[in-house]
């Protein structure tokens, strides 16, 4: 299972299969789809000599050239597709939809193609973002597509989206799972049910689940850990998303003090950028010496004996030869953006926030914490929404400790200046994901055997104080795979079908040989991707293959201000 395969193996039949120059119309969202798996350059050698928008009406007559449509089955693009063909621009029209396109829909473009232009129409199911072969995002973007109703349900367009998405994602795989869903998430449950109801509709497509399914969806709820989108992640693509924001693999350089005019944006994409591939998953110390090895095997190729000791060492070097510029615009780029990175951990003081962070995410030392949280929210160095989430995470681990602190932790970041409608998110992810709310115990701290079992973890040791938290989905994923605590797992995941639990659990051999899809409702994060890679790396000799999906890819700041958005009782 390779999500980015899968959306380029249709992408490249949908340019491919028509020959000669053509010219590709996109719509608002199949646009960053198509460019997240695939290069300018690549559809020039293809023959795609223009891309634009099927909604820009200021386009040139060019009646030589062959047009492809890839877009959305939506009213709007249905719409833009009607006008085209009214009044055609180009000689022939191959019309590609990204999802199941409603009959309606095809008798309203035969109705209108009186030009008799239409060679072609067909449905490729390329409507996800496939972000790396492990992960895929729906694209729902806090601030334009509101995820929640009121309080824990769904937005009725978002719900729509998902499941159009979710199911154009196991219709490019091939597949019909086992739908299994977070008891506890009545949101989980409406999509699941949503799911399998177009899956029975459109049975054609999706085919009759087979007594020997080897196919699960996990369907979680983001609420079950609001731990891991407020932690400071290490990693390089995580850092780089949490402190200067990934769109659709675009990076904003403009805003960046020491970023030359071609580099004001860039595009990071393992499947394009070697150096990304083989970094994007090593953590903030290895970042350094990976880059200055990198700027070293080239700076041996233009014979420069200057000394390169550090990141702005390294940008003097990439500075002062243009030809080394040329012939490594991507080391350039990583150049820039690691010395970004390194400026905002300095001048954020990230490293102390971080400490604090982690100890509060996975051990269990409420005065100790307590101490540490009010010394860091007096810290003027400190930005605001650094101490709010500092104390959003001692708000959840404590949330039930006798002589929590919370509210004398909110009076405290008032007096300090911090803005009220921040303090005021302590209350709402608490109502959002706190112990009420939440299924799992997150924080082992609920009874005594957590309790023991979370001292004995923190007793063991850690590769590095500042990556102690291990996300709880792979914790989840580990122990079902390997067939542990099944019980518990049985009784938290149940099947949506009732039958499924009882002709195919769980079993003690756990879900080994299986492909599993792990898909968050309300948004995933770059760390627990990762965490997906490395288990997929882990349990390849269980032939289990893991992919992850969610609404969106969230960073602290989105995830808080999602949340932000909704009211939740």
């Amino acid at each position: 299972m390779d999500v980015l395969k899968a959306a380029q193996h249709y992408i490249n039949r949908i340019i491919t299969d028509t020959s000669g120059m053509k010219v590709l119309l996109l719509d608002r969202e199949t646009t960053p789809i198509i460019s997240l798996v695939s290069t300018q350059s690549y559809l020039l050698s293809k023959e795609v000599f223009l891309v634009d928008r099927i909604e820009n009406q200021q386009r040139d007559t060019m009646r030589h050239l062959k047009c492809i449509c890839f877009v959305r089955p939506t009213n709007a693009s249905i719409q833009a597709l009607i006008d085209e063909l009214r009044s055609p621009k180009y000689g022939d029209y191959y019309i590609y939809f990204a999802n199941i396109l409603k009959k309606s829909m095809i008798e309203l473009l035969a109705e209108n193609d009186e030009n008799e232009v239409v060679r072609e129409v067909q449905e490729f199911y390329a409507d996800f973002y496939a972000v790396t072969p492990n992960m895929f995002h729906i694209g729902l973007v806090p601030a334009q597509h509101p995820l929640f109703g009121e309080g824990h349900s769904w937005n009725p367009g978002a719900l729509a989206r998902t499941v159009q998405g979710l199911s154009a994602l196991l219709l490019s795989m091939k597949k019909r799972p086992i739908i299994r869903y977070e008891r506890n998430s009545a949101m989980a449950l409406k999509l699941g049910q949503e799911l399998e109801y177009l899956m029975n509709h459109e049975a054609n497509l999706f085919g009759t689940q087979a007594a020997n399914t080897t196919t699960q969806l996990l369907l979680l709820d983001r609420k079950n850990d609001p731990v891991t989108p407020l932690l400071t992640h290490w990693t390089y693509h995580a850092m780089l998303h949490e402190l200067i924001g990934i769109n659709n693999g675009r990076i904003d350089l403009s805003h960046v003090p020491d970023a030359r005019g071609e580099v004001k944006e860039v595009m990071i994409s393992q499947d394009q950028d070697s150096f990304f591939k083989q970094a994007q998953f090593l953590n903030f110390g290895d970042l350094g010496v990976s880059v200055k090895e990198f700027v070293d095997s080239y700076q041996a190729k233009t014979q420069s004996h200057h000394r390169i000791e550090s990141i702005s060492d390294m940008k003097r070097f990439v500075e002062a030869y243009p030809e080394f510029r040329k012939l490594s615009g991507n080391v350039s780029k990583h150049v820039t953006l690691i010395g970004e990175l390194s400026r905002l951990v300095s001048a954020r003081h990230l490293l102390a926030v971080s400490e604090l962070e982690q100890s509060l995410a996975c051990n269990e030392q409420h005065s100790t914490d307590l101490k540490a949280l009010r010394a860091l929210i007096a810290d003027s160095r400190i930005l605001p929404e650094n101490k709010v989430r500092c104390v959003l995470l001692y708000a959840l681990r404590y949330e039930r400790a006798p002589g929590n602190a919370t509210a004398e932790l909110k009076q405290l970041l008032s007096s300090h200046g911090v803005d009220a409608d921040m303090v005021a998110m302590i209350d709402v992810v608490l109502r959002y994901g706190g112990a009420r709310e939440r299924q799992s115990d997150i924080f082992q701290n609920e009874n005594i055997f957590s309790r023991g079992r979370n001292i004995f973890k923190g007793l063991q040791g850690t590769e590095n104080v500042y990556t102690q938290h291990t996300p709880a989905l792979a914790e989840m994923l580990e122990q079902l795979v390997r067939g542990r605590q099944i019980q518990h797992w049985q009784e938290r995941l149940p099947a949506l079908d009732p039958a499924t639990t009882v002709q195919m659990p769980v079993s003690e051999m756990g879900l080994r040989n299986q492909d599993i899809i792990v898909f968050v409702i309300g948004g995933a994060t770059l760390d627990e991707e990762m965490a997906v890679a490395r288990l997929n790396s882990k349990l390849a000799a269980q032939n289990v293959r893991i992919v992850l999906g969610s609404t969106c890819i969230h960073n602290s700041q989105t995830f808080l201000n999602e949340l932000s958005a909704t009211f939740f009782p």
